[in-house]
């Protein structure tokens, strides 16, 4: 049977994050976490290891470095041992143990700004130097990398360079050409490429992801990839992730970095990581399909009834970067549509360099939320005519 992604399900009564960060009367369009019922193969597998009854120290499952490792040759032809991975909570908890293992107080840390915010907190977490190289917009809204404004960024300083591809917030999957180019810049320059991959599943009709890692055995030798299931599956509160990390030294580093004061994995994180990969692909197939048409709306409904908004349309990823610069907003964009609209989106200045003026909304939703969202933002916006 089809997924029913249209029925709204209550949240609010769910302990969710998402739903109780505002008001009540508050549509919460922010962070990265869809309103969709799981995969049942998710759900089987979670019911089965509860039905067990019993929850000691647990490891992660013997199938699931297999099965990850079968994905990688399959989506992209990449060969991965299954002894290169490394599981742990969360993306951020990878930017940290690359970083800690990589970067000393006196390192630089490099981003690509407007980009998810712990990436931007990054330096500054680990005591290091923030170096930055902004994504550059151009006026059909389409980001790019300044290659010669990257490769002046550096210093002999820098460590690391932490990518975000497909990018959060700008929707941008990276070609080929583009992370060749990076790769070939940071090789030059000696710096561990830290790629966060999370968004690597959410891809558009036409649109492929390309790890970085998976270039050369050159380039794989000095990055860590960060992916999860957790947004392409929609399970990101149970905790699991994994690092690919092929460098045997570097994982081993790693590995010691997450000993002290990184947790472990959940027990259950684990088992629904596992179910996800194995048995969650029809349910992949239809929450893209549902996505495809819902960035749609997003992006027709703004050009139709809020034209003073600027929007470009995704490669990747359920979140659209959107531009109020031009709508004579009076202060926060983010802080208008929360007060005269009762939407919450995700404040773009908390993205760095560029995010200013811009809000990110979160289509992964369903149709009638996200129709009733863009309606009182139109309605906001009319009052200020």
């Amino acid at each position: 049977m089809p997924y029913a992604f249209d029925a709204p399900i209550d949240r609010r009564n769910s302990d969710s994050t998402k739903w109780h960060y505002f008001p009540p009367d508050v549509l919460p369009l922010w962070t990265a976490d869809m309103d969709f019922r799981v995969a049942d193969g998710i759900v089987d597998a979670l019911r089965a290891r509860v039905e067990h009854g019993v929850f000691g120290y647990g490891g992660e499952p013997m199938a699931l470095r297999e099965v990850l490792a079968a994905r990688m040759g399959e989506r992209y032809g990449w060969g991965v041992e299954p002894e290169a991975f490394v599981f742990q909570t969360g993306v951020l908890n990878g930017f940290h143990r690359v970083c800690a293992v990589t970067a000393g107080p006196a390192d630089g840390i490099l981003i690509q700004p407007p980009v998810y915010p712990p990436i931007v907190g990054t330096p500054a977490y680990n005591g290091s130097v923030h170096q930055e190289s902004p994504l550059v917009r151009r006026g059909d809204g389409i980001y790019e990398i300044d290659f010669d404004g990257f490769e002046a960024a550096i210093t002999p300083q820098t460590r690391v360079f932490i990518l975000c591809n497909p990018h959060n917030p700008v929707g941008r999957a990276f070609s080929r050409d583009e992370l060749e180019r990076l790769a070939a810049i940071c090789l030059r320059h000696d710096i561990v490429i830290c790629s966060d991959e999370i968004h690597c599943d959410l891809l558009f009709p036409g649109v492929e992801h390309l790890p970085i890692a998976s270039l050369s055995a050159e380039v794989a030798h000095r990055t860590v990839t960060l992916m999860a299931p957790s947004k392409t599956f929609n399970i990101p509160g149970l905790h699991c992730s994994f690092a690919v990390v092929p460098d045997p030294a570097l994982r081993k580093r790693i590995g010691k970095a997450g000993s002290g004061d990184f947790a472990d994995v959940n027990l259950l994180g684990l088992v629904a990581t596992l179910a996800a990969y194995r048995d969650g692909e029809p349910w992949l197939r239809e929450v893209l399909e549902y996505l495809t048409v819902n960035r749609a709306i997003v992006v027709d409904y703004l050009r139709r009834e809020m034209p003073q908004l600027s929007v470009h349309a995704p490669e990747a990823t359920y979140l659209a970067w959107i531009d109020c610069r031009g709508a004579g907003i009076p202060g926060s964009p983010y802080q208008f549509f929360l007060d005269r609209a009762r939407v919450g989106l995700s404040d773009g200045a908390t993205f760095g360099t560029g995010g200013e003026g811009f809000v990110r909304l979160n289509f992964g939703c369903p149709r009638s939320t996200l129709l009733e969202a863009l309606t009182r933002m139109r309605d906001a916006l009319a009052l200020l005519l």
